[in-house]
Formats: structure tokens, C-alpha cells, sequence
């Protein structure tokens, strides 16, 4: 998938007549997860070179959806899928990009932990991302299940990217609530319908998931169980990501966020990134820019396999 191209104005139109003025219940329909979207009758998702998308760049954003965390999925519906598109077809850190939008929930406790869009390089994108469910579960076991995303990435994407270029993808987890550790033998076959011989860690499963994608978590700090327990938030995330998890304070600056991720990492430097942003975002996502390395020894636009 992954045909199309970006179009503000079609992005506009589409606001216009089904999100603007909505509450998040008008935008979010769907009461239980479309079979489109259940990763577990899910062979493969797709990224592939078009016509219109000759170096395609899979990009995943992989939001909460437990609790309050339907926030995050209804701040990219009202603008944030427009900016992300449009800032990185303007700014060109990577090429071509393909959004797969995933909702990530809780393995032990929810009917549906993971759900999960095509990729997409145009409006459908969005549409796509409407259908999803927020199930608003979640339990009190101090996490989510934010690996299971990991997991599909790592065994149910193909990509030209890093198939065909031995160029890796984009892969964002964002919540307020640390990760469970990994997922068991039991919950990877229900959700994902993946065999394995035994339950996985998070450090595995983080493993095979860095071999074809960047990896990033946000933390949205004033947020749920974050603004209460942060310090128990990062410490459970940068046990496996030290150097890429980001804390945001403000969730309206997610997009710009991202773009800014992938810039820095394709090579730019974090002050001129930061400082390219008006207002206030640029203030924000300067705050959480504040300690992410820049590749040592890449050349930007050149981020390869290992």
C-alpha cells in the first residue's frame, strides 16, 4: 500500500465535513475493532515503491488508547496528521512517506491491545485512522502494552525501504504509562497470531524490532498516569530506550515532535530544528530535543541497516 500523495486541500475538505466541530465521539464511531484492523487475520502490511512514491519511507505512530489516552489519536485527527504530512514533505528529512497509524491498549486486560491502519501516503490515511477503535481500557498494572506494536512491526511489515535499500523506518510509541515487559507466549498468538515457543521479553522484542526501524517513545509528561508517576514512566522506558525517550509537555505539539525527531536523526541539528518552529512549539520541542544525540558519523538522508 502506500500509493497517492499528500494534499492539503483534500485534507481540508475532509476536516471540513468530519471533524471540525465534532466531539471525539462524533469523529471516533467505531464501539469494537474492524477485522481490517485486527493484527491477529493480518498476514502482512505493506510498503511499497509507487509511481507516485518511488523511495517510500515507512513511518509508524503507534498511540494509547487506554483510559484518557484517546487524546492522542483525536490530536492527529483534528490537525496533527496534516502537519506531520506536510512538514515532512516540505522539510524532505526522508522520502515519500507512509503513515501506518496503530492503537496500542492493554494485552492483559482489553479486547483489543493492538489495532492497525495501512500504510498510507494520502488521505486514506486519516480515514483509516477514524475507523479505529478506542476501547478506553487499560487495567491497574501499571503499564500497556506498547511491545505488541513493537512485535508487529518486527515480523508482519514489509517494506522497499528496508528490503529493497537497507533503509530503516520510523516507529513512535506514545502514552503516559510504562511498558509492560514484553508479552507472553499466549497473548503474542491471540493478538497477533504469531507462534511462538515462549513469552518474550521487552528487551527482545525491542531488539528484533531496531533491526529495520528507528525507535522512538514519547512520554507526554503532564498527562494520566505520567503526570503523577513520571519518574517510574521513564525509568521502565529507558531501561530499553536511554537515549530515545522523549518526554513532551504538551500534546499539541505532537506532529511537530516527530517531524523533529526524524530530523535530527537524518542528521540536522537540534537547535535549528527547535528554532525552525513558531511560537511556543518551538520552545516545547526544544525542551524535549535536550539530550537526543545526532547520529555520530552519519551523512544526512543516509540512515542504512546495519
Amino acid at each position: 500500500m502506500g500509493n497517492g500523495r499528500w494534499d492539503a486541500s483534500a485534507w481540508a475538505n475532509y476536516s471540513a465535513t468530519t471533524i471540525s466541530g465534532r466531539s471525539r465521539r462524533a469523529i471516533f464511531t467505531s464501539n469494537a475493532m474492524k477485522d481490517d484492523y485486527d493484527p491477529a487475520k493480518i498476514s502482512l502490511r505493506e510498503s511499497r515503491d509507487s509511481d507516485d512514491n518511488p523511495q517510500s519511507t515507512p513511518i509508524i505512530l503507534a498511540g494509547d488508547v487506554t483510559g484518557s489516552m484517546g487524546m492522542v489519536a483525536e490530536q492527529l485527527m483534528r490537525d496533527g496528521l496534516n502537519t506531520l504530512a506536510t512538514e515532512i514533505c516540505d522539510r524532505k528529512p526522508v522520502t515519500d512517506p507512509h503513515v501506518m497509524m496503530m492503537a496500542i491498549g492493554d494485552a492483559y486486560c482489553d479486547r483489543a491491545p493492538l489495532q492497525v491502519t495501512q500504510f498510507e501516503a494520502d488521505i486514506r490515511v486519516a480515514q483509516q485512522a477514524r475507523e479505529l477503535w478506542l476501547e478506553g481500557g487499560g487495567g491497574g498494572n501499571q503499564g500497556e502494552s506498547y511491545m505488541l506494536a513493537h512485535l508487529f512491526a518486527a515480523m508482519k511489515v514489509s517494506a522497499d525501504a528496508f528490503e529493497k535499500r537497507r533503509r530503516k523506518g520510523y516507529l513512535f510509541t506514545i502514552g503516559d504509562e510504562p511498558v509492560l515487559d514484553g508479552a507472553t507466549k499466549d497473548q503474542i498468538k491471540r493478538f497477533l497470531n504469531i507462534p511462538v515457543e515462549r513469552d518474550l521479553s521487552a528487551r527482545e522484542i525491542m531488539t528484533m524490532a531496531q533491526r529495520n526501524w528507528e525507535v522512538y517513545h514519547i512520554v507526554l509528561v503532564n498527562e494520566g498516569y505520567a503526570s503523577r508517576g513520571l519518574d517510574d514512566v521513564l525509568k521502565s522506558w529507558r531501561a530499553l530506550l536511554p537515549e530515545r525517550t522523549i518526554q513532551l509537555d504538551n500534546v499539541d505539539a505532537l506532529a511537530e515532535m516527530v517531524v523533529s525527531l526524524i530530523q535530527v536523526n537524518e542528521g540536522a541539528r537540534a537547535a535549528d530544528v527547535a528554532a525552525s518552529w513558531s511560537g511556543s512549539t518551538a520552545m516545547v520541542v526544544a525542551n524535549a530535543l535536550k539530550g537526543v544525540p545526532a547520529p555520530a558519523g552519519q551523512t544526512a538522508g543516509l540512515r542504512f541497516l546495519d
